[in-house]
């Protein structure tokens, strides 16, 4: 537990007598003049003064409530440390500030955000040396940039995943101590959220690293043709067949097998794959002897296989065969304090094209970038990026320059509704309508279906839609 500073006498006595809330909102009324802010364990701004306001020249009301941006974060690591920040303000001014800042640790001992005081730079002492902001992050953290301008070279992540939030910290965590086992592990994440990133993390930290690493969405292939890509076939297996064909279990002989959208597997299929996992064998298609194989597998899956268990789409001793080692994935709008750090990340990948080269993000952009719901996770965040360095010019990130999901007014998301099962017919049909009730946009489409965008896919082929 977090050690705190010794309250002396008189004031430990006097404050045992005083009603807290009421003080803490008298002293916070008190400073109000001063550049004091505060934020939560999440980096959500609780507080700010109206002298943070106009040193940062961010309004109280745009501010409170929301993620504070990087240059404004208040870390663990960073308690008592004076930092050098430079920001931008709404008027494209740039400032310097400095910043001191105080952790906070709720009554378990448990990082619980913290208070920082803004002063404007001149007002630093002549002899004092201020860190700046990125030296505070711990070893595992990527460095943090300004909102305004491009975070330093030199960011650092896990096996080529980027956060700062402490759930993915507990993530890297299990995917270390996974890597070192032989267990299967399951992997659970909306789409975009990184779920390949994460197997392939597991492939390379494994002993199994030298050997291939496959992939392969199981949503995207026909049941007939993902056996046959699954565990091969045999010259004259059906027709067409005019040569053996080895499946990817043998090829990834001595590696890793990625099956992402496992739950999407046809139960005939389910059956096959249980038996590979219990006997480490197999029978190609049209085969008549087992070929064995030496294989991990790491399934992803964007449902809860217990819930497919319980509809009767999944077998439940493969479930337990597969979630040896479940890893959850948090959505990205539930680890914002992740989103500055990615989109500049994406930027800086993008500016080695030297097609354009962006230096600043408007705060107007940065803002709706933030408060952006991202249903897509990660990969959307890359498009959004990608879709800025085509349309827009210049070294400044615009708003003018974002999807124009950006601009459209917010509606309240409608919940699909829990329908009986659909006939084929009435399957097809649904799907027509709500690809043009979408104006053809298929993640919406599937959505409003409650189905994932692979399933939705994969539908329209059988449908011819």
């Amino acid at each position: 537990m977090k050690q705190t500073k010794q309250i002396p006498e008189p004031l430990s006595g006097w404050l045992a007598h005083q009603p807290l809330q009421p003080l803490l909102l008298k002293l916070l009324t008190l400073c109000d003049v001063a550049g004091l802010y505060i934020v939560d364990r999440n980096q959500q701004v609780v507080h700010w003064s109206q002298g943070a306001a106009q040193l940062s020249g961010l309004r109280t009301e745009d501010v409170t409530g929301k993620p504070c941006l990087q240059e404004y974060a208040i870390t663990e690591s960073g308690d008592h440390q004076k930092q050098l920040i430079t920001s931008l303000k709404t008027d494209q001014q740039k400032i310097n500030l400095e910043k001191i800042i105080q952790v906070l640790y709720d009554r378990d001992g448990l990082f619980a955000g913290g208070l920082g005081l803004l002063l404007p730079a001149a007002e630093r002492p002549e002899n004092t040396v201020f860190p700046k902001a990125s030296s505070e992050a711990p070893a595992h953290v990527p460095r943090l940039g300004t909102v305004g301008e491009a975070p330093e070279s030199g960011q650092q992540g896990f096996q080529g995943l980027l956060s700062r939030s402490p759930a993915m910290q507990a993530v890297f965590q299990i995917i270390q101590n996974a890597s070192e086992t032989e267990a299967t592990v399951l992997v659970r994440g909306e789409s975009g959220s990184g779920k390949e990133l994460v197997a392939k993390a597991i492939h390379d930290l494994s002993a199994r690293r030298n050997a291939p690493f496959l992939a392969i969405n199981c949503a995207a292939l026909s049941g007939s043709l993902l056996d046959s890509e699954l565990f091969g076939h045999v010259r004259g297996a059906f027709t067409g067949a005019v040569k053996d064909h080895s499946g990817l279990f043998q090829r990834a002989h001595g590696g890793t097998l990625f099956l992402d959208e496992v739950a999407e597997l046809p139960l005939e299929l389910q059956a096959k794959l249980l038996r590979v996992i219990q006997e480490r064998n197999y029978i190609p298609v049209g085969g008549d002897r087992s070929i064995d194989v030496d294989v991990r597998i790491v399934a992803a899956t964007h449902r809860s296989l217990r819930e497919e268990v319980k509809m009767g789409r999944f077998r439940e001793d493969l479930m337990y065969r597969l979630r040896v080692v479940p890893i959850f994935i948090p959505p990205l709008r539930e680890r914002r304090e992740d989103i500055s750090l990615l989109i500049w990340h994406f930027i800086q990948q993008h500016n080695a094209a030297n097609f354009r080269k962006i230096e600043k993000i408007d705060p107007q952009a940065m803002r709706a970038l933030l408060d952006y719901a991202w249903p897509g996770n990660i990969r959307e965040l890359h498009n959004v990026v990608e879709y800025a360095f085509a349309v827009g010019r210049g070294t400044t990130l615009r708003c003018s320059e974002l999807p124009p999901e950006f601009r459209e007014p917010r509606t309240v998301e409608q919940q699909p509704v829990q329908n009986p099962p659909l006939s084929a017919d009435e399957e097809s049909v649904a799907i027509r309508q709500a690809l043009e009730q979408s104006n053809g946009k298929v993640t919406l489409a599937a959505r409003s279906l409650g189905m994932s965008r692979a399933t939705f896919w994969r539908k329209r082929k059988i449908y011819g839609v």
